[in-house]
């Protein structure tokens, strides 16, 4: 775990994946920007590797991260993803075993003690629950708990918040700095709010929002739900 990382709840992870690139992912992620102080929510951005330079001069309230990374030193490893260059690239952190670049736990440990080294945050993608302890034991900043049959789907939904609280329970019983994500087919704003009051620390989403008629829109309907639902689970608790 990167310690110098500070990450504020609730956050929102967006990313781009191979959807969008150059102007058109630099236009999402400024107005990911504003929108990120206009709501008081801390937002992860992934974008592709080429566009983390000028994204992350061009943005001041989101955390850029890699799509991915290897766990390699400077040397021999051509077509790998060097921490040092991610680090020097503007890179504030790394996504880790995302379902479409999967790493075995071995290299996945490995990788997150690298990342710690050159000073960038780790979100760690996990499948399940006996995945998300097995990564847990490694310290990643963030693990992010997206069952892949719910990827790229409309089926945001969750069972309940006892459910969400056990899972956030087990996961900090082994590093209660580890912040947990929740998602997998997020499609909408109410599927946002849903998550965030039965208890997730933070969500995201990809193809909601790069496949929507207006994907500025429709980031700020999810941003916006972050924020509300937060706000109401406090007031709740009062």
């Amino acid at each position: 775990m990167f310690k110098d990382f500070v990450l504020k709840v609730p956050f929102f992870e967006i990313g781009p994946k191979a959807y969008v690139y150059g102007e058109t992912s630099l236009k999402i992620a400024k107005e990911a920007d504003k929108l990120a102080e206009k709501y008081n929510v801390h937002v992860i951005y992934t974008p592709q590797y080429v566009d983390i330079p000028i994204i992350a001069h061009e943005t001041k309230h989101i955390s850029v991260f890699s799509q991915h990374m290897d766990p390699i030193r400077i040397g021999r490893g051509i077509g790998s993803v060097l921490p040092e260059a991610l680090k020097s690239a503007g890179a504030v952190g790394t996504l880790l075993n995302h379902a479409e670049k999967k790493m075995t736990l071995s290299d996945i440990s490995k990788a997150i003690k690298r990342a710690d080294e050159v000073g960038l945050a780790t979100a760690v993608c996990a499948d399940n629950l006996v995945e998300a302890l097995a990564i847990a034991q490694f310290e990643p900043n963030i693990i992010i708990l997206e069952p892949e049959n719910l990827i790229g789907t409309q089926q945001g939904k969750v069972s309940s918040g006892d459910y969400i609280e056990y899972i956030n329970n087990k996961i900090k019983t082994i590093n209660p700095n580890i912040h947990v994500l929740h998602s997998g087919g997020i499609h909408s704003g109410k599927d946002v709010y849903d998550l965030i009051f039965l208890g997730a620390e933070g969500t995201g989403s990809t193809s909601a929002i790069m496949e929507a008629e207006d994907p500025l829109k429709k980031m700020e309907e999810m941003i916006s739900s972050v924020r509300k639902a937060w706000d109401d689970r406090a007031k709740m608790r009062k």
